[in-house]
């Protein structure tokens, strides 16, 4: 069976089949929900805030030129509403304080995950991404969770693509600061000292 592409879905959604957008919907909520639930923190907010999401992507679905894939441009809409979300709540987000991480430990984030349980990963991974700030965790999210590339990144965040990868180096550094201490003790080389 051939899957209908996005672009077949936004057609037939221009020609008045609001079904065929429900199938955008389906196929695309749970990604919007988690980079905005990442970017709100409350997940009551971040569900309307999703709904608002797709609301505006309807309304504005005839000024989709299909110049990036629909699914970066849906997550740039994602990611204003949640911005403006964020403005309007005008909450105090805390940041956690980064240490110094040297090069060599970041490279060992893939290593050191590979050690932690998967449910527990997966928790653990969710509990330290909703501590970055709000950019920060939709860049990771986008990045290593949807595997959108920092030119897409750059245009769902209308940031510069160099802009981008600092950003996701500076995210990657907290991220694992706030990882460190479930993985490290977990990581040996063969003398028995931690890497």
């Amino acid at each position: 069976m051939n899957a209908t592409t996005d672009q077949e879905l936004i057609n037939q959604t221009l020609k008045g089949d609001t079904r065929s957008f429900g199938v955008l919907v389906e196929r695309y909520q749970d990604f919007v929900f988690t980079i905005v639930y990442r970017m709100v923190k409350v997940r009551e907010e971040a569900e309307e805030v999703s709904q608002d999401t797709f609301i505006k992507a309807f309304e504005s679905l005839a000024s989709y030129r299909g110049e990036a894939k629909f699914s970066s441009w849906l997550y740039s809409i994602a990611y204003r509403k949640a911005l403006d979300s964020i403005r309007k709540n005008k909450k105090n987000k805390t940041s956690e304080i980064i240490d110094d991480i040297t090069e060599g430990e970041i490279d060992s984030i893939d290593n050191a995950l590979h050690f932690l349980e998967v449910k527990e990963r997966k928790k653990t991974i969710q509990e330290c991404i909703l501590k970055l700030s709000e950019e920060e965790a939709a860049i990771i999210t986008l990045y290593y969770f949807d595997d959108q590339s920092v030119r897409e990144i750059a245009v769902i965040t209308k940031l510069s693509e160099d802009n981008v990868k600092i950003k996701l180096y500076r995210s990657r550094k907290k991220l694992f600061s706030l990882l460190k201490h479930f993985v490290l003790p977990e990581i040996t080389n063969t003398n028995g000292r931690a890497i």
